[in-house]
């Protein structure tokens, strides 16, 4: 197998902007250079006065200029939202979809690579835990390639969603990318392309593991990360479709592994909750997490074991802004499923004017917070409550930060400064799973 090219879907609309500082040309021969600017209409893609159902700019062989685009979202969804000019080396490529153009850069996976963990790590992370990342970063890019490719071949598509009288049962994964492998947002790998300076030591760890994945069987593993799973990672169908996969199991997050509670008992979640066993990702060690989280992460330390509390007041708005529907006042927060590590994956809402139950864990961490609860393994504690039953506030008492499928970050990071080899991280956190190279 060779390197493959990869796309990444970086941003759309009816008007892109860029910048060729250099000569790129087109596949007509057409040289350009300068600012450019491609404009949607009557379905088509008018640039220079002409018409194209999709048109690309490459640049000339044996130079490693970039181009420049304008107006890229980044943080889409998160408090931190904003737009920023960015720049990228490779092909540009611009294809109409849903009424807009998207801008989509092709280039080497290993190039992509760089610019993914050098966004997402930092300078002082352990040689071992960053070669664990590029392993399980290519991993999981390749994996979605031959998930797309797959996909492409049915025409019944793909359903995350579940809704009936008494459930909303809904998963975000990326199953809707269908004229790019990823994209460039955190819905899949934060890509930013050149704009951010390669991190030297990430150039070095991917190209250590050049060509490296996780395999399980023939096949290459959805080798999925958060940043701290609680002590216990989580399997796949709590999170995601209905589906598990063996090198995704349930694992405790200790040298010793061994056995845990079961938490899907609610009974042994709140103990597990309200209890801090010791695990690879409990940890108030300041260079060990700014390794993982950037500065304005790095202000919450409160991940293991964290607590938010709501009045009343502040809960029936936040569902209702949240889910664009009026419960009422909460009568209460059930829990009705949890996964191995304790996630919730169905809640129960009693309001008074509306009940229902919601999934999976990420619906449920969008809906109790104004961006994201940290993970879904909580515990609901409610205040007095007035004449009516209801209670004056909810307290969730919770563990981790994320999903908790996979690699953790956290955890990993601490067994990198603990002096275990990747080869050993990765294998705690995908069981059954080994390392082959590729190209």
């Amino acid at each position: 197998m060779k390197e493959p090219q990869i796309t990444v879907g970086i941003l759309s609309g009816k008007e892109i902007e860029f910048f060729l500082p250099e000569s790129f040309v087109t596949p007509d021969g057409t040289m350009a250079s300068g600012i450019q600017k491609a404009v949607f209409q009557k379905g088509k893609i008018y640039w220079q006065g002409k018409a194209y159902n999709e048109l690309s700019f490459s640049p000339i062989q044996d130079t490693d200029t970039f181009f420049e685009l304008k107006d890229v979202t980044i943080g889409i969804n998160f408090h931190w939202e904003r737009q920023e000019t960015q720049h990228f080396n490779g092909t540009l490529k611009l294809v109409v979809d849903e009424g807009k153009i998207t801008a989509i850069n092709i280039l080497p996976a290993e190039d992509y690579l760089i610019s993914v963990i050098s966004s997402e790590m930092n300078a002082t992370s352990s040689p071992e835990f960053l070669k664990a990342h590029a392993v399980i970063s290519r991993s999981w890019l390749l994996a979605q390639i031959e998930k797309r490719k797959a996909m492409s071949k049915h025409d019944n598509g793909f359903f995350s969603f579940i809704k009936t009288d008494t459930e909303y049962i809904r998963w975000y994964d990326r199953e809707d990318h269908t004229i790019f492998d990823v994209c460039a947002d955190d819905h899949c790998q934060r890509y930013q392309g050149i704009t951010k300076a390669s991190n030297k030591n990430v150039v070095e760890a991917v190209k250590a593991t050049q060509g490296q994945v996780l395999m399980y069987k023939n096949c290459i593993c959805d080798a999925r990360f958060s940043k701290c799973c609680g002590g216990v990672s989580e399997v796949f169908d709590t999170c995601w479709e209905e589906k598990n996969y063996p090198y995704l199991s349930a694992i405790r997050d200790t040298k010793e592994e061994g056995s845990f509670p079961d938490l899907t008992q609610e009974s042994e979640a709140e103990k597990w909750i309200k209890s801090t066993p010791d695990s690879f990702c409990y940890t108030h060690d300041k260079n060990i997490i700014s390794q993982i989280l950037n500065n304005y992460d790095q202000e919450t330390t409160n991940f293991y074991r964290w607590k938010v509390r709501y009045t009343q007041e502040e809960l029936a708005e936040l569902i209702r802004s949240n889910t664009k529907n009026d419960y009422g006042k909460i009568v209460d927060l059930i829990p009705v499923e949890r996964g191995k590590s304790g996630r919730i994956c169905k809640l129960k809402i009693v309001g008074t004017e509306k009940t229902l139950i919601i999934g999976k864990e990420l619906e449920i961490r969008r809906t109790l917070s104004p961006t994201h609860l940290f993970s879904s393994a909580f515990i609901v504690e409610k205040g007095e409550t007035d004449a009516e039953g209801i209670p004056a506030w909810f307290e969730l008492t919770g563990a981790g930060w994320g999903h908790g499928v996979g690699l953790c970050q956290i955890g990993a990071a601490v067994m990198g400064e603990q002096g275990y080899n990747y080869n050993e991280i990765l294998l705690h956190y995908y069981k059954g799973a080994d390392i082959r190279k590729l190209y």
